[in-house]
């Protein structure tokens, strides 16, 4: 076995370990009952959620619907009944973090997938209208924009000599590393965010 391949075993035996797998099963009843295609199911040892860069962004698709209703149901309760601020106080640093992560998994698949930058700012705005990323999913799905697979090899296509594509090559050549990495990115910027606060100061 290569050292990429033991590499990549390793990751699908954390995935198929991990507690919260149960989140994936959710996310294909979800995705199903949406009308969204998903292309395997995933036993405890398929790999699926990354063989393809469809079932990543269609997690993170979901997971902004999740905490998008998480956060309204809090402000409900906070705004309209005035019973409790502690959802908003819950639900809002999630919604924010889940929102970072789908716009940074949106840039880095849109760019595995050769998306216009027009296409993927609107994936990204996607996230800002509550339950649009799940409708803009089956946008792309029914164009055939989320199909194939990771492009971690050069090609003859010049695009590929660009920064975004080679940077792209080097992410998906250390999958663990680039996990972190983003995840370190993704939490930074959270991180500053909530230092700066929301705008206007803290109510």
């Amino acid at each position: 076995m290569t050292a990429g391949g033991g590499e990549r075993t390793w990751i699908v035996r954390a995935i198929s370990t991990f507690p919260a797998l149960w989140w994936v099963d959710m996310a294909q009843t979800v995705a199903r009952r949406c009308g969204l295609a998903w292309d395997d199911p995933l036993p405890a040892t398929s790999g699926a959620i990354i063989r393809s860069p469809r079932q990543p962004y269609r997690l993170l698709a979901i997971a902004e619907t999740v905490t998008w209703t998480l956060l309204i149901a809090g402000m409900v309760l906070k705004y309209v009944t005035m019973t409790t601020d502690v959802g908003v106080s819950i639900a809002g640093p999630i919604h924010g973090f889940v929102f970072l992560a789908y716009a940074a998994g949106a840039v880095i698949i849109g760019v595995n997938q050769r998306w216009k930058p027009t296409l993927m700012a609107a994936a990204v705005a996607s996230a800002v209208v509550p339950y649009a990323t799940i409708p803009f999913d089956r946008y792309l799905e029914k164009r055939g924009l989320l199909d194939g697979g990771w492009r971690g090899e050069r090609t003859a296509d010049p695009r590929d000599d660009s920064i975004p594509n080679r940077l792209l090559r080097v992410l998906l050549a250390h999958p663990i590393a680039a996990t972190i990495a983003v995840l370190a990115g993704v939490s930074l910027v959270f991180g500053a965010l909530l230092v700066v606060g929301p705008p206007g100061g803290r109510g």
